[in-house]
C-alpha cells in the first residue's frame, strides 16, 4: 500500500484546501471540487459539509478513485470510508476545529456535525 511523504503531507495540511475529482465510471475525472482537507497522524481525512447530498461526495462513493490536488501535490488517490469509528472521528473533529479556528462557526459547525461525520473519508494515495 502507497503511503503519503512527509513532504506530501506538510505541504497538503499547509494548505486551507484541496481540490477533489471523483473519477466517474468511464474512467474520466469529474469537475473538481475545492473542499477542507484536514490531517491526522499520517493520514489525510475530507467531510462534505453538505452531508451526502453533495455531488462530490456521492462520486466519491461510485468508483472509489480520484485525485486530488493542494500545496503543489498532485496525486491520484483512493476513497476510503472512515465513518465508522466515533473516537477517530472525534480527533478529526478536533483537526477541523483548529485547522479552521480562524473561521466562522457557521463554516466549522457543519463540518463537525453529525451528517459530516457520516461522510468522512480518508484519502490513500495510489
Amino acid at each position: 500500500m502507497t503511503m503519503w511523504t512527509s513532504e506530501e503531507l506538510d505541504r497538503i495540511e499547509k494548505t486551507g484546501e484541496l481540490e477533489i475529482a471523483a473519477l466517474r465510471p468511464d474512467g474520466t475525472l469529474r469537475n473538481p471540487v475545492t473542499i477542507w482537507v484536514v490531517r491526522h497522524g499520517d493520514e489525510l481525512y475530507v467531510r462534505s459539509g453538505y452531508g451526502q447530498r453533495a455531488a462530490w461526495y456521492r462520486g466519491t462513493q461510485r468508483r472509489r478513485e480520484g485525485h486530488i490536488k493542494a500545496g503543489g501535490i498532485d496525486k491520484d488517490v483512493t476513497f476510503v470510508d472512515a465513518d465508522a469509528d466515533p473516537a477517530l472521528n472525534d480527533q478529526i473533529d478536533a483537526a477541523y476545529r483548529t485547522k479552521y479556528r480562524r473561521h466562522e462557526a457557521r463554516w466549522v459547525d457543519p463540518m463537525v456535525a453529525g451528517e459530516a461525520r457520516s461522510t468522512t473519508i480518508k484519502l490513500v494515495p495510489r
